[in-house]
């Protein structure tokens, strides 16, 4: 991990360093073994998000599955974009990965896109679910960056639990509300591991409105990419039809009757996408 972006510990002594280490790689689950795909989990998820995923990959590519900067159990420094691009990579470097595909939802997917913009060498495919490359309107960037950093006041002062109620009942997760109970049950268990300082960290370092736009590079992603949205979640239908056209090797697929979150909502038809489209 970049210096930056490590967890926040005070007078470690000697002898805690191999813990510590334990503790920081928590982060990063691996499973099976062949070529490497990178899984990036959205908002508030953590690695455990691919739990159906996983098997389906797993017995022919070794699956690595992170929990991105401010999630999960252990506080972080603000980071940036640019801090989650070089922890990436540094982490499949430290696993003997030069080459990999990645899949990203969401959060994920951004940033995958900006890791692909920055190390296109290093990314063979991108599967990208309900991704945006950002808002090209700077007015619309600072618009998005303040009500980020609102929102992140209130985790701060109301909590994670609170916050997990008010999310799961925004319109963007509106089709959620019809999966089995055990499932959303299984969402909101994620959701409430994390940290309020962790959840405002990715607000204010990682959100829309503080991200760079990529519209204008897309043109520079020729690595093959498959671009996933669910047929409800019209507004990523739109971003994502246009981002199709941008990329030189994109494909976009919608699923009917399926939301922002396709890999919770319809998680046999996106695991086949992913299946089929990933090399082995």
């Amino acid at each position: 991990m970049r210096p930056d972006c490590i967890p926040e510990y005070r007078n470690i002594s000697e002898a805690n360093a191999s813990a510590l280490q334990t503790r920081m790689d928590t982060h990063t689950i691996t499973t099976g073994t062949g070529p490497p795909i990178l899984l990036l989990h959205g908002f508030t998820g953590s690695a455990a998000e691919w739990a159906d995923l996983t098997p389906r990959l797993a017995p022919r590519r070794q699956v690595v599955a992170v929990n991105l900067p401010g999630h999960g159990a252990l506080s972080v420094r603000t980071c940036s974009m640019e801090h989650a691009v070089a922890d990436l990579l540094a982490t499949m470097e430290s696993l003997g990965h030069t080459q990999f595909d990645v899949v990203g939802y969401s959060l994920g997917g951004r940033v995958a896109l900006h890791l692909a913009i920055a190390a296109p060498e290093r990314v063979r495919s991108l599967i990208l679910e309900s991704a945006s490359p950002g808002l090209a309107d700077p007015a619309e960037r600072a618009a998005r960056a303040a009500a980020d950093n609102a929102l992140a006041d209130q985790i701060m002062a109301q909590g994670v639990e609170w916050f997990a109620d008010y999310w799961q009942n925004i319109p963007l997760f509106a089709s959620q509300a019809s999966l089995p109970a055990e499932t959303r049950a299984a969402l909101r268990a994620r959701r409430l591991r994390n940290t309020p300082a962790g959840l405002a960290s990715s607000l204010r370092g990682m959100g829309t409105g503080r991200q760079e736009s990529l519209w204008q590079r897309l043109g520079e992603l020729a690595m093959p990419a498959l671009l996933i949205t669910g047929a409800l979640d019209t507004k990523f239908v739109a971003i994502n039809q246009q981002m199709a056209t941008l990329m030189p090797n994109a494909r976009h697929v919608s699923l009917p009757a399926t939301g922002h979150a396709a890999h919770l909502e319809r998680p046999q038809a996106f695991a086949d996408l992913v299946v089929g489209y990933t090399p082995s």
